[in-house]
């Protein structure tokens, strides 16, 4: 191959940017689908696999690719103020668009229509990205103990408390119920946007969610609904 090709693409809730985790792994409870080019439907290709926990997804940033590229990005971690270089983030706007993600391994299938398919979550990718390669997390070479977090370590992880409305077991499947709850408590707006009156929106598998942020610790769900029920 003369240049890089996609080998597969992911099958995820996300059907856009906003929500989605800022990094893989922080939400366990969401789960992807990794679907393979025809020509890389080869189960051959896997042998071996099922044995490790957790793997390597090499992805591009397909919605954020751009003509020319900045030396500094403005990470959201920081406010979207502070200038740091693009080789110190993990910023979409990149000389290439490349992301690289740690997700776990739930189960390689072999039996079914498009297989094989490797089922995964923690994923942090939008439905339809595109994956460049796989490879395997390898504990005693990719785990470093001593590592330092950089500027990331002056900011803390916070969570939210999310309310949810009274029905809202009846809108969706507990498995997606529990994984909106993740994706709500990571708190998924922008850091420099704190407007307590906002209502943000996104959707996630079958449901628009709607929620605002008071600002005491907790995110409220104003509106939870199933997709469906907008165009009944």
């Amino acid at each position: 191959m003369d240049k890089l090709e996609p080998i597969a693409s992911i099958r995820t809730g996300f059907h856009s940017k906003f929500g989605i985790p800022r990094q893989s792994g922080l939400t366990d409870s969401l789960k992807g689908t990794i679907v393979f080019k025809p020509q890389f439907r080869n189960p051959d290709a896997l042998r071996g696999l099922e044995g490790f926990s957790h793997i390597w997804l090499i992805w591009q940033f397909s919605e954020s690719i751009r003509q020319d590229w900045s030396p500094t990005v403005r990470p959201p971690r920081l406010g979207g103020n502070t200038r740091m270089g693009v080789f110190a983030t993990r910023s979409p706007f990149r000389p290439n668009p490349i992301g690289l993600s740690c997700v776990r391994l739930e189960s390689v299938e072999t039996d079914v229509k498009d297989g094989p398919v490797l089922h995964v979550s923690g994923a942090d990718l939008m439905d339809g990205t595109p994956i460049y390669d796989i490879k395997p997390y390898i504990p005693y070479t990719d785990c470093q103990p001593d590592a330092t977090s950089g500027f990331t370590g002056q900011i803390g992880m916070h969570t939210l408390e999310v309310i949810l409305p009274p029905d809202a077991a009846e809108k969706t499947s507990p498995e997606t119920l529990q994984a909106i709850r993740d994706i709500l408590a990571q708190d998924p707006r922008p850091r420099y946007q704190n407007d307590a009156d906002r209502e943000y929106a996104f959707e996630y598998e079958n449901c628009a969610i709607r929620f605002k942020v008071p600002g005491d610790g907790t995110l409220t769900v104003t509106s939870l609904r199933n997709c469906f029920e907008i165009f009944d």
